[in-house]
C-alpha cells in the first residue's frame, strides 16, 4: 500500500531552559502557546542535549553521531561535510528541504562573525544536504538592524526587517505555504536565535520587556557566589555580571514571551494549512542556561540547567497528541528516531538509538541512559574543562578529565543537584554501574576522553575539522 509520506517541521530555540516554561511550573513565564502545544504533544520530559553547546548540538542533530565522531568539539570551527546526514536521507527519499536561521557550523576563525567568509554557507556539501530553501547565517545574536541578516545563495546579506525572530517566523510561514503547494513531502527546520544572550534591553522589543517591568526576579536557589573552578571564560561571572543577573533574567523572559507569541503564530498558520494532520511537529531547544546556578553562567556543563531541554513531539497520525514519556532521549538519538517515524532508512554509521517504538508505545529496546560530553572550552582551545557524564531518569554521573573529580546526583530527590553522593557508601554500587555504562558507551564510539589540545593538534587544521575518532582525513 502506498502511504502518503509525513512532513517534518522542527522548531528549535537557542538557550531555552526546560524549566523556563509555564507548563514546567515556572509561574513567571508567559508561554501560553508553547504550554498548549505541550498538552497536545508527547512531552519528552527527560530529553537532554548530549553536548550543551550551540555548534556541537547542531552537528549531532544532523549526523546522529556524538561529538567525538563529528569533530565539532568547540564552537567556531568548520564542520567536515563528509558525513551522511539527516537531509541527505530526506533528499534521497523524495523530500523537499528547507532551513531558516542560525547554522553555526561553518566558521573558520574565532570572531569576525559578520564577514561573509564566515557568515555565508555556500550551496553544496557544506550545507549537509539542505539543498532546498536555505535562509541562514553562521552565527549572530544581535536581533535588530545591521546585525540581523541572512544569506540565501550568495554572500550578499539580506537584512531583517524589524525583530529577527518575528521576521524568521514570517519566513517560515511563507515557506510552508510554498511547500504545501508543492508535490513533495517536506522537512523544514527553523533555528530561532532567542533567548540566547546578550540580554540587554535593546535586544528585545520594548513591549515584551514592559510585560516584566514589575516582575521580581531572584537568583537561583542553587546559586553559588564563587565561580566553579572548572569553568571556562564563558561560564565565569565577574562581580559586575553577578550584579546584573536578575536584569539578564528580565530580558531573557521577555525574549521567551516573544518566542512564544511567534510560535503561536506559526502553529496557527500550520493548523490553518492543515499541516498539523500529516506532519511530525517538534518544538525544542539546543541547550539551557545556568544564570549563576552552581557558580556558572552559559552552558557547556552536565547540570540539568544546561543539559535538560524542552522537547514536545506532535504527530496526530500516530496518536501522539498528549501525554508524557520519561525516556532519557539524547540529541544523538533524534535523527534515527525521526527517520524511523518517517519510515525512512537510518544510515548504518549513525551512533544514536532509534527510540520510535518506545515513543509510540510499542515494544522496543530503550537506551539505558544518555552519554553527554564536554570536549573543551566553549570556543577556544584550552585544556582543563573536559568532562563526560551519563544521565538516566533518576541519576546523573559525571567526571572531569583534569583531576578525575566525580559527581553523582539523584535528580528525583535532589533536582537542584546540590548533594554530590559520590562518596556516600550507600550509592557506591549505583556510581559504579553508571560509570561502567558511560565507559562502555565511550569505548563503543572510540571516545578516549582526550584533552582539548589533543583535538586541536590532531583533528583540526586552521579551525577546519579534518578527522575525528571515526572519520579519517
Amino acid at each position: 500500500m502506498n502511504m502518503k509520506k509525513q512532513n517534518l517541521i522542527y522548531i528549535f530555540a537557542d538557550q531555552l531552559r526546560w524549566s523556563s516554561l509555564g507548563c514546567h511550573g515556572d509561574v513567571k513565564a508567559q508561554t501560553p502557546n508553547i504550554d498548549t502545544f505541550a498538552q497536545q504533544s508527547l512531552d519528552l520530559d527527560n530529553a537532554v542535549s548530549g553536548h550543551p553547546v550551540c555548534a556541537p548540538y547542531r552537528a549531532t542533530l544532523f549526523t546522529g553521531k556524538y561529538t567525538t565522531s563529528t569533530g565539532m568539539v568547540i564552537n567556531e570551527i568548520r564542520m567536515n561535510p563528509n558525513h551522511r546526514c539527516f537531509a541527505h536521507v530526506l533528499n534521497e527519499n523524495g523530500y523537499e528541504t528547507a532551513y531558516i536561521g542560525k547554522w553555526h557550523m561553518y566558521a573558520a576563525e574565532l570572531g569576525n562573525h559578520y564577514d561573509p567568509k564566515n557568515s555565508y554557507i555556500p550551496a553544496g556539501p557544506d550545507r549537509l544536504g539542505f539543498d532546498g530553501t536555505f535562509m541562514g547565517y553562521n552565527f549572530h545574536h544581535n536581533y535588530y538592524g545591521a546585525a540581523a541578516y541572512y544569506h540565501t545563495d550568495s554572500p550578499e546579506k539580506h537584512y531583517v526587517s524589524g525583530y529577527e525572530p518575528d521576521f524568521q517566523t514570517d519566513l517560515a510561514i511563507e515557506r510552508l505555504k510554498d511547500l504545501k503547494a508543492g508535490k513533495k513531502p517536506f522537512a523544514l527546520f527553523l533555528s530561532i536565535g532567542t533567548p540566547h544572550d546578550p540580554w540587554v534591553p535593546e535586544n528585545v522589543p520594548g513591549e515584551y520587556l514592559d510585560r516584566f517591568r514589575d516582575t521580581e526576579f531572584s537568583l537561583p536557589p542553587n546559586y553559588l557566589p564563587e565561580n566553579d573552578p572548572y569553568s571556562d571564560g564563558w561560564a565565569r561571572l565577574s562581580p559586575q555580571e553577578r550584579s546584573e543577573l536578575t536584569e539578564w533574567m528580565r530580558v531573557y523572559y521577555a525574549m521567551v514571551a516573544n518566542l512564544d507569541d511567534n510560535f503561536g503564530r506559526l502553529m496557527a498558520a500550520i493548523r490553518h494549512m492543515g499541516l498539523d494532520k500529516d506532519s511530525i511537529i517538534i518544538f525544542t531547544s539546543d541547550h539551557g542556561e545556568m544564570f549563576g546556578a552552581h557558580g556558572r553562567r552559559a552552558k557547556n556543563i552536565f547540570y540539568d540547567e544546561a543539559v535538560r531541554v524542552p522537547f514536545f513531539l506532535h504527530n496526530a497520525s500516530a496518536g501522539l497528541i498528549g501525554g508524557s514519556n520519561s525516556l532519557c532521549i539524547n540529541t544523538v538519538d533524534l535523527m534515527p528516531t525521526l527517520l524511523s517515524m518517517l519510515n525512512l532508512p537510518i544510515p548504518k554509521e549513525v551512533e544514536g538509538a532509534d527510540c520510535s517504538k518506545c515513543l509510540l508505545g510499542e515494544n522496543g529496546e530503550e537506551p539505558d541512559g544518555a552519554l553527554m560530553m564536554g570536549t573543551g572550552a566553549t570556543a577556544i582551545w584550552e585544556d582543563g574543562h573536559e568532562w563526560r557524564a551519563f544521565r538516566t531518569r533518576q541519576y546523573t554521573y559525571a567526571v572531569y578529565r583534569v583531576d578525575g573529580q566525580e559527581f553523582l546526583f539523584d535528580n528525583l530527590r535532589d533536582p537542584l543537584q546540590m548533594d554530590n553522593l559520590i562518596n556516600n557508601p550507600a550509592y557506591t554500587d549505583i556510581a559504579g554501574e553508571l560509570r561502567g555504562k558511560m565507559l562502555s558507551k565511550m569505548k563503543s564510539i572510540n571516545d578516549t576522553f582526550e584533552s582539548s589540545s589533543y583535538y586541536e593538534k590532531n583533528w583540526v587544521e586552521n579551525r577546519l575539522i579534518m578527522r575525528t575518532a571515526t572519520l579519517q582525513g
